[in-house]
């Protein structure tokens, strides 16, 4: 659930790159990356930390050229350090190439163990690594023919952007698993996870990149290739439900638009009988505005959220419960003394936090506290680019609903159905992959 982001012939690329990326943000905290590229060489500069912690302005002046691709991860294949931070970038016999990978490949470890067998060399533990090992042994001639010839051997999810010298190249699984949009900025091409980039910059949408698409991109203009089999798409519902921002337009979809549409969906599912709906910031508005409005039930903002929460702070003496969630959500008591409340939010993982976030409630004099989730239970990992636990981990894997609802004290809790989800889409229900909530994976494993 990385965010990529990519510019060709801009004269301000690495600064557009750099605003591409702070839209990118909710897609990835760990660390964040630029590479340029001049027409002659490649310039990077990759850290730990937020976009805005690991640029300034002297940076960016050294990123110099008219290209640049970024990135910002969320880790999910190798540990969160610096090694493992992107775009890579390489220097092999053909020259410098950057690549920059949003998604998750599922036969990373096979491919890997075959090459290291026969004497190659790995510098991290991510799986976009082996894509790049698989470039430089090809014996195809032109970049673009050696970079098919590296993807038609992975599997999984990948919305890729490469960067050389002189050309950028851009890719997308045959299934769809990520978002990845094309754009254009005053006659350049611009390429992103989600459209949210493109409104930063003022850079105008110009359509999804399909699935199984490459796009090549050099002074000669875009060119598109098909070269992989048909596949059936499998794009990643969770995207709609809590990862891409409501403000994006992803899958032909507006994102707030559809998390309304599960909202009122869940409202019809499953009535509460509450006072009042009070979504769960930030995720739950979208969804909580959908079920009040579908089901006549106020919607009250009964549960604030403070936005100036840094990534570390000092935790005090630890008789003070649940200190994590408490600094970030706190509930206005004297709305909420007394009532019946339906909380609304997009998912339960663990269910931790949604047992800590009842007790708050709770205690501020709730009368009822009825939760409902806008997606279905969580009962199996993802193996396509999304950090869920192990499924043992996963409470919804070994736990009936009923039991969920007695672990965090609700008064009573339904999920929306996989079904309810599927209507929500319909016409395009085989365009989905639902495999955290059915364990029906598009791949074997």
């Amino acid at each position: 659930m990385c965010g990529i982001f990519g510019i060709y012939d801009h004269v301000e690329a690495s600064n557009h790159a750099y605003l591409g990326l702070y839209a990118l943000q909710h897609r990835g905290q760990e660390s964040a990356g630029i590479v340029s590229s001049d027409g002659k060489q490649l310039h990077h500069y990759r850290q730990m930390g937020l976009v805005s912690e690991v640029f300034t302005k002297d940076l960016l002046k050294k990123l110099s050229g008219r290209s640049a691709i970024g990135h910002v991860r969320y880790s999910t294949t190798g540990s969160s350090e610096l090694k493992n931070a992107q775009p890579f970038v390489v220097d092999y016999a053909n020259g410098m190439v950057s690549i920059a990978h949003n998604g998750n490949l599922t036969n990373a470890s096979l491919i890997r163990s075959e090459l290291e067998s026969r004497g190659s060399i790995f510098q991290s533990n991510m799986d976009t690594e082996v894509i790049v090992h698989l470039i430089a042994r090809s014996k195809e001639k032109t970049f673009l023919d050696r970079t098919i010839h590296a993807l038609r051997q992975v599997e999984g999810a990948y919305s890729l952007l490469f960067l050389t010298d002189k050309e950028m190249v851009v890719a997308r699984d045959p299934m769809g698993f990520r978002p990845l949009i094309l754009g254009s900025l005053k006659g350049s091409p611009v390429v992103a996870s989600e459209t949210c980039a493109f409104d930063l910059i003022g850079a105008k949408f110009v359509r999804e990149i399909q699935p199984g698409e490459i796009l090549l991109v050099n002074d000669a203009g875009i060119k598109s290739f098909n070269p992989f089999p048909h596949r059936q798409l499998r794009q990643c519902i969770f995207e709609f439900i809590y990862f891409a921002r409501p403000d994006s337009f992803i899958f032909n979809h507006n994102v707030y638009e559809m998390r309304k549409t599960f909202g009122a969906q869940l409202s019809k599912e499953s009535p509460s009988g509450a006072d009042m709906t009070v979504p769960i910031p930030d995720s739950g508005f979208p969804a909580a505005l959908g079920y009040a409005s579908q089901s006549n039930v106020p919607l009250e903002l009964g549960m604030i959220r403070n936005h100036y929460v840094g990534r570390t702070f000092i935790e005090p003496d630890q008789r003070i419960r649940h200190f994590g969630v408490k600094i970030k959500l706190n509930p206005v008591r004297e709305l909420l003394k007394g009532k019946k409340i339906a909380i609304v939010d997009d998912s339960i993982v663990r269910a931790t936090t949604s047992r800590k976030i009842v007790r708050m409630f709770r205690n501020v004099g709730a009368k009822e506290v009825h939760v409902r989730i806008s997606s279905p239970p969580i009962t199996d990992p993802c193996f396509f680019g999304i950090d869920t636990p192990k499924k043992s981990e996963l409470i919804a894997s070994s736990h009936a609903v009923g039991e969920i609802q007695k672990f965090i004290h609700a008064t009573s809790l339904h999920y929306l159905s996989v079904e309810g989800l599927k209507k929500c889409v319909r016409g395009e229900e085989e365009h989905f992959c639902y495999a955290c909530f059915t364990g029906e994976y598009p791949y074997s494993f």
